[in-house]
């Protein structure tokens, strides 16, 4: 048993001529549209998404709430608003993955559905191009007076929706409705313009994929004069929120340290990252590693949920990260894993990675039901069993978001750089590359995550000279490397195992990585967890429930050099690798955390109490 200690508790298509997607990048990643999973863990999953995760948001959206009525009464003008101001965010955002999983599921009638919504959205857009179903529907003279309710946050998810389809169907009506919208905010806002604070970001990460699709600069130079908007007193909030909750106390090259609402940081984060890849402008990612390691160093729960308060959905003090009121909210866990993504082109640096994958197993993961129906918004890791997954919410902002980013999860695999191939997660997937002028192909195959054995097969017409980077993830203590059956000694640089030869084809990588049960200890300055250990195995945190450890609950211990049994179970939880160990004369079992709450209701715990405290 070993023993660690965790101090932490799309592909793009430019309408203009000219180079106007080259970025500061180090790594170039390869659109889930190039890579084709076929996972014994993810497939299942997508399937879920594609089967059951869509028809749940479509039902939703359309059925059991106002969120599409609201844009058919607006394109009329006339009829009441429904739900919250913010609500027609989620119909984009269940939108936009259906987008993904046409990708790689093409299906006419999906595609039709989105077609319906579209026409709804355009019809709803103003002659101006305002598109907002809440004023619309509330009282247009009221639009762009309050800079917390969300015009430009709803534009944003609007616009991200937008380039998704067109991507993927090559039809635009949507992107110009999206243009139009944008067009309008730039006539009412900018240099010697109003001044404007988006109340939520999302708007900077969106405009810079609309200039990536358009070409057209402006939207870029939009996006940073929002960016930079931040800090100098333009915000104008309610008196019980403090700018730091929305991210205006500080200019944001000069904010060092992560406060106030986790998602909307997370989406301010990665906007800096995506304007700093056109301006090279070095002062966004000097504040980002600050940024960066305030949250992961001092924030950052061990499932890689951040946010510790239902207060400001976001953060409060330095190691104060208590187990059974953590808030984690699930979008939260997936803006971590696009900040972390972009964290990584920039630098070629797999902490990032590392961070990424801890927050997508489990953070994000769990906010889903194994059968892809029912949501957590909330993640504790804790529970008395009171707390449990939903089949939607009156703030619905998780499920949507759930919906969008597990069909896209492709992304983040493999990257390109000038000097060759970058593989960040393992899953069993065929990808196509673009490795200088040469088309290659990936072929991956893995039990991971319940086994560490990786093997890549390299195809290609004729052999290339390129650097192969295989991450190492954090968790390992020690690999083996073979190409073609022969063991390789290779250096290992900023956390990944680098090859560099001449590869020909049908050449086979296989990469084996050491994954025993791991004791976890906290950082001894986040005293919720004093006296406590959490158990790893691999990328997954592990955690105990009620259910399957019957009788005195309260008086199980784990102890500091406890021996875990590892048994794979195909029939529990739809297949899961169990933990057991002893205490006593009694048996402890854990699950993956990903998979708690999917059966009768039950205590749960990750942090477990230490024998002899």
């Amino acid at each position: 048993m070993k023993k660690i200690l965790l101090a932490c508790a799309a592909l793009v298509i430019c309408a203009c001529s000219g180079n106007h997607t080259a970025t500061n990048k180090l790594i170039t990643p390869v659109p889930f549209s190039d890579v084709k999973i076929d996972d014994g863990f993810w497939s299942p999953r997508l399937e879920s998404h594609k089967d059951v995760t869509l028809k749940v948001c479509i039902d939703q959206i359309e059925n059991q709430t106002g969120r599409i009525r609201n844009f058919e009464n607006a394109a009329k003008g006339e009829g009441e608003h429904s739900g919250i101001y913010f609500d027609d965010s989620d119909v984009y955002k269940a939108l936009e993955g259906m987008a993904y999983s046409l990708q790689n599921n093409p299906d006419p009638e999906l595609e039709a559905k989105c077609d319906e919504w579209i026409d709804k959205f355009a019809a709803a857009q103003q002659e101006d191009g305002y598109l907002n179903t809440y004023y619309t529907l509330t009282g247009l003279d009221n639009r762009w007076s309050d800079m917390g309710m969300h015009e430009m946050y709803c534009a944003g998810h609007m616009t991200e929706a937008a380039v998704a389809y067109y991507n993927v169907t090559g039809k635009r009506k949507l992107l110009d409705v999206a243009i139009r919208m944008a067009d309008h905010m730039m006539t009412v806002f900018g240099p010697g313009k109003r001044d404007w604070v988006p109340g939520h970001e999302e708007i900077e990460l969106a405009l810079v994929k609309l200039y990536q699709v358009t070409g057209q600069k402006k939207y870029l130079d939009f996006a940073e004069w929002l960016i930079n908007e931040r800090g100098h007193g333009h915000g104008t909030w309610v008196k019980w929120r403090q700018e730091s909750y929305y991210q205006d106390d500080l200019p944001v090259r000069e904010m060092t340290s992560i406060a106030g609402h986790a998602v909307r940081a997370m989406y301010l984060y990665c906007g800096m990252a995506d304007v700093a890849a056109y301006t090279g402008d070095q002062g966004y990612m000097t504040a980002l590693d600050s940024l960066w390691d305030d949250t992961v160093h001092r924030n950052m729960y061990i499932t890689g949920g951040i946010g510790q308060s239902s207060r400001n959905e976001g953060f409060t003090t330095d190691y104060s990260l208590p187990n059974m009121s953590a808030y984690c909210e699930t979008c939260a866990s997936v803006g971590m894993v696009l900040w972390n993504w972009r964290m990584n082109q920039f630098t070629g640096d797999s902490k990032y990675v590392d961070v990424l994958e801890r927050s997508m197993y489990n953070g994000a993961l769990a906010g889903i039901s194994l059968a892809g129906d029912r949501f957590f918004y909330v993640n504790p890791l804790e529970s008395l069993g009171t707390h449990h997954r939903q089949a939607w919410y009156g703030c619905a902002c998780c499920p949507s978001q759930i919906c969008r980013f597990l069909p896209s999860i492709g992304n983040y695999i493999y990257g390109v750089a000038k000097d060759g191939i970058y593989v960040n997660l393992y899953m069993s997937n065929t990808a196509d590359l673009k490795v200088g002028r040469r088309k290659v192909t990936l072929k991956q195959e893995t039990d991971y995550p319940w086994e560490g054995a990786i093997s890549l097969t390299v195809g290609c017409e004729r052999p290339f000279k390129s650097l192969l980077r295989l991450r190492i993830p954090g968790w390992c203590r020690s690999f083996t490397l073979k190409v073609n059956d022969q063991d390789v000694d290779v250096p290992v640089e900023k956390g990944y195992a680098v090859i560099d030869r001449k590869w020909q084809d049908g050449d086979k990588i296989t990469l084996d990585l050491d994954m025993p049960a791991e004791i976890v200890a906290a950082d001894p300055r986040v005293k919720e967890d004093e006296g406590y250990r959490a158990v790893q195995r691999g990328p997954l945190v592990y955690c105990m429930e009620g259910i399957d450890n019957p009788g005195d609950y309260d008086s199980l211990r784990i102890e500091s050099d406890a021996i875990f049994e590892q048994t794979w179970e195909p029939d529990l939880l739809r297949g899961v690798v169990t933990l057991t160990t002893t205490f006593g004369d009694r048996q402890m079992k854990l699950i993956p955390y990903y998979a708690w709450d999917n059966r009768e209701p039950c205590r749960m715990r990750v942090w477990l109490p230490l024998a002899g405290e």
